[in-house]
């Protein structure tokens, strides 16, 4: 099977529900971005800019924990539930997409 996977089209993705709390955090994250951008602008002391790095990197890993917590729990379920070829491919995705968080 290659790396990339083929995608079947869902009605709706396991994030949905959630979709505004995602937008709204990302909104913040690109705040935060553009804040950071503004500190080396106006040459802060480093340590405090690796600070906002990391609070930003943090954030950034908690949206991402949430979307593989809602596509394991609708898309790789539904897909199992399913069983042959499509759970398989569900599956061998989810488990790509955890190993690049991990890096």
């Amino acid at each position: 099977m290659s790396d990339t996977l083929v995608h079947t089209d869902h009605s709706h993705h396991g994030y949905i529900t959630d979709k505004d709390k995602y937008l709204n955090r990302l909104k913040r994250i690109e705040g935060q971005a553009r804040g950071i951008h503004k500190m080396v602008e106006d040459e802060k002391y480093c340590i405090d800019i690796l600070t906002q790095i990391s609070a930003l990197t943090s954030a950034l890993e908690a949206v991402a924990v949430g979307l593989l917590d809602d596509h394991l729990r609708h898309c790789v379920v539904d897909a199992a539930r399913l069983g042959g070829e499509e759970a398989d491919a569900k599956i061998t995705e989810a488990t790509q997409a955890i190993a690049r968080l991990v890096r």
